[in-house]
């Protein structure tokens, strides 16, 4: 059934709404750093973010005797929304509680846009964005190349992994291999795994030792099954699909980071069923499908929208196998998606 379409009443009502427990919240965290701050606070020292909750982050002692140890800090009132992965400075304060006094710049961050389309950061300083997906829920192109082409924006190196190759059977096999096919062609390493039974779980770990690392795709896809197999005792929830939809249920709720034993890091964020696009423009879009790089200026007409246009590079490359049709679909539904101020 259509979800019901709000009028501008009733969304100015909500977001007063929110405006107002968000200024509440805002209010008590403020008075409760001020009171910490008047109390005795250790001195500064490096931590890092391993996940949000609401107003608050649990932070990683990064160095000093408290290292390693894990405290609920508050954030001072000029500080920026923190997201999972930042690195910071903070101040220790009594039973496990610290205050966030400044945030170190971040070398990547990886974006998404809400509900209401305002940008909203994921996670930061990764290096490397491992998309997710498997035979069931049915992968679908589009949604892989919408997390390519934010990788790409967002100057992060990414790695295909299918979850669930214990799933693979007759009728579906050959769509996958053809799926799989388009982006080994590409150059985009691809790698097939069972959480559930094991096999290619060591590849996957040689994979991300030494990075940063976050987890990506659409709920139902095993995400948090992979992190259970990689970090045992960690025990994340994991969620079964919906007997309705076919679509996975969602089981992790925040963003959340965890060490492997070996070094490096993985964010588990919350699973998504379509990653939106509306952050980035036309030329962004068209940076992320890596084929079009040799094309793109090519055309015979500058602002060619490589749709009928004669003389079209793509559309030449397109006829002579160079650019796969799934790929082309898959641009030209983005490109449609886009705000048309940048289309």
């Amino acid at each position: 059934m259509a979800k019901r379409q709000l009028n501008r009443r009733q969304s100015w009502r909500i977001d007063k709404i929110q405006g107002e427990r968000a200024a509440r919240a805002a209010k008590r965290e403020s008075q409760a750093v001020q009171t910490l701050e008047g109390g005795d606070l250790g001195p500064e020292q490096l931590g890092l973010v391993i996940a949000h909750f609401g107003v608050q982050v649990e932070v990683e002692a990064q160095d000093g005797e408290l290292a390693g140890q894990v405290f609920r800090c508050h954030l001072r009132a000029n500080l920026p929304a923190m997201v999972t992965g930042d690195r910071v400075v903070w101040r220790a304060g009594n039973q496990g509680i610290g205050v966030i006094v400044a945030q170190l710049p971040r070398s990547t961050e990886l974006c998404r846009p809400d509900t209401r389309g305002q940008l909203k950061p994921v996670a930061a300083n990764v290096d490397l964005i491992v998309i997710v997906f498997a035979p069931l829920p049915e992968p679908h192109a589009n949604l892989i190349d919408r997390y390519l082409v934010a990788a790409e924006h967002a100057g992060i190196r990414p790695l295909l992994l299918l979850n669930k190759a214990d799933l693979i059977d007759e009728q579906n096999a050959v769509a996958l291999n053809v799926l799989l096919g388009v982006y080994r062609q590409l150059g985009y390493p691809v790698l097939e795994v069972s959480a559930h039974q094991g096999d290619g779980m060591e590849q996957l770990k040689q994979q991300l030792d030494g990075h940063v690392s976050v987890f990506v795709g659409q709920s139902g896809v095993g995400k948090s099954s992979l992190v259970n197999s990689l970090l045992p005792g960690v025990d994340t929830r994991v969620g079964p699909l919906s007997e309705l939809t076919g679509k996975g249920t969602h089981t992790t709720t925040t963003a959340r980071l965890f060490h492997f034993p070996g070094g490096g890091e993985l964010v588990d964020s919350p699973g998504i069923r379509e990653f939106g696009l509306v952050h980035v423009s036309r030329a962004d879009v068209e940076a992320g499908f890596i084929e079009f790089h040799e094309l793109i200026g090519q055309c015979r007409f500058r602002d060619c929208k490589h749709d009928r246009e004669p003389g079209c590079a793509l559309l030449k490359a397109l006829a002579d196998g160079r650019v796969q049709p799934q790929r082309m679909a898959s641009y030209r539904h983005i490109l449609a998606s886009l705000p048309e101020a940048d289309y």
